[in-house]
């Protein structure tokens, strides 16, 4: 461009250049560094964040410990520090910065029982809350705490606080840091699932990895094939076709023909083994107090059972998320960003939060590649539900194809990045749809 024509252009913006300097913008006042600081600080002070709830709604019929409030005397934070054998303990009482070490006490539930009980009478006039980070332990030890009334909280390890410089780690260590970050309040709890929907996530969870187990066979198997030159000439591997030109395969030497058929025996094992699973989730998802969110799930394009049941065993109850944005950010489904002053830079997905709910979102998002409609299948799963269901599936078809086909044309988006847009906005209208069903209650 030349320099009239951007003369020109500043001129009809209202900047002017003096004397080789900087253009100013004119009709606004100058502010100074500690105005600006002032607005800085008024904005972040009024901003008003809305952190995820905890469950809301449990069981009925099925009593749940309530957390208590919070509490107007002194606290004691009880940190600890979970091992398989030992556990280390630490005590922060707010009415103090000092930090006592406990000791370390036996890894039995009864052991902590016990230390609750001393504690709380040598504690009479203080409330007591522990803390630990979840890990092979689970939600046990947790749950035992709140069935006896004790305040309790799970913390992830990756989001506890950690100094850089710190060289020495030590189990008293770690129990005085946990007690200590609690009582600043620099620890959030995590979701505690109640046992039966664990137990869910449990058998969800041992049928994806029977799938994995699966896949590495058959990668291995083909991998061996290779290396001997025997190569299958059709279209569509572990298809019946595929599976007869297995059985006639005859390798050069009987030992290799024996890793062969124990390399097969392998695939056909884990194929029973999924086909076992898949009409066990079957059988127990009408009998789950969550039912009605896995069928309303349903109604989504590329949700059948196992992906629906996948993320409601995974993420529980929807209503503790009161905008779909927490349910994106907590699925690590966002990008990542890295701000420096004016320089802003934005990376892939944080991949924060849960894995298997994101591997399932991600997968149905590939669903929507193709222009919308009502198939069979997909008709099917929708008789019996709801219109304000069917409607906001309809919609996600609509809207998830034409973004995908936006990110993908020519120049713009890989289909892998496309995809994950999707998934991510499909957890949007996952959200939408499972806060309208409400869990079944329990017969008496």
């Amino acid at each position: 461009m030349k320099v009239e024509k951007v003369s020109a252009l500043r001129s009809k913006r209202g900047l002017h250049r003096v004397n080789g300097a900087e253009p100013q913008v004119v009709g606004l006042a100058s502010v100074t560094t500690e105005e600006r600081k002032t607005d800085t600080m008024k904005t972040y002070i009024l901003r008003n964040p809305k952190p995820v709830q905890p469950q809301k709604a449990s069981r009925p019929g099925v009593p749940r410990p309530v957390a208590p409030a919070t509490p107007k005397g002194p606290v004691l934070c009880i940190g600890l520090d979970v091992h398989n054998d030992s556990i280390a303990v630490s005590l922060a009482p707010s009415d103090s910065t000092e930090v006592r070490r406990y000791g370390i006490i036996g890894g039995e539930h009864e052991d902590v029982l016990k230390l609750a009980k001393k504690l709380a009478d040598a504690h009479p006039g203080m409330t007591l809350k522990f803390c630990y980070e979840a890990g092979p332990r689970g939600f046990a030890l947790c749950r035992c705490l709140q069935t006896h009334g004790w305040d309790c909280i799970l913390v992830c390890p990756s989001k506890v606080p950690r100094k850089p410089g710190e060289r020495v780690k030590t189990d008293r260590r770690d129990a005085d840091d946990l007690a200590r970050l609690y009582r600043a309040g620099e620890l959030t709890g995590i979701y505690v699932p109640e046992a039966e929907d664990e137990a869910m996530r449990d058998l969800i969870r041992a049928r994806f990895q029977v799938g994995r187990q699966q896949h590495r066979a058959r990668q291995q198997l083909k991998m061996y094939l290779l290396r001997h030159n025997l190569r299958y000439g059709g279209q569509t591997s572990w298809s019946p076709a595929h599976l007869r030109y297995l059985a006639k395969l005859k390798m050069p030497f009987p030992v290799q023909q024996i890793v062969f058929q124990e390399m097969l025996e392998v695939i056909s094992e884990a194929t029973a083994r999924l086909e076992r699973y898949d009409q066990e989730i079957e059988r127990a998802v009408p009998g789950w107090r969550w039912a009605p969110a896995v069928w309303a799930l349903m109604s989504l394009r590329g949700m059948a059972l196992l992906h629906a049941a996948t993320l409601v065993a995974e993420l529980g109850d929807f209503n503790r998320f009161e905008h779909p944005g927490q349910l994106m950010g907590y699925l690590g489904l966002v990008p990542s960003e890295h701000t420096t002053g004016n320089d802003r830079q934005q990376g892939g997905i944080t991949k924060m939060g849960n894995a298997p709910a994101r591997r399932a979102l991600v997968e149905a998002a590939w669903q929507y590649r193709i222009p919308a409609r009502l198939s069979p299948h997909l008709k099917k799963r929708q008789e019996g539900l709801p219109k304000a269901i069917t409607d906001i599936a309809w919609e996600a078809q609509r809207r998830l194809h034409h973004r995908y086909t936006h990110l993908t044309r020519v120049g713009r988006k890989k289909s892998q990045v496309a995809v994950t847009a999707v998934a991510r906005e499909l957890a949007g209208f996952v959200w939408a749809i499972a806060r309208q069903v409400k869990p079944v209650a329990a017969t008496p």
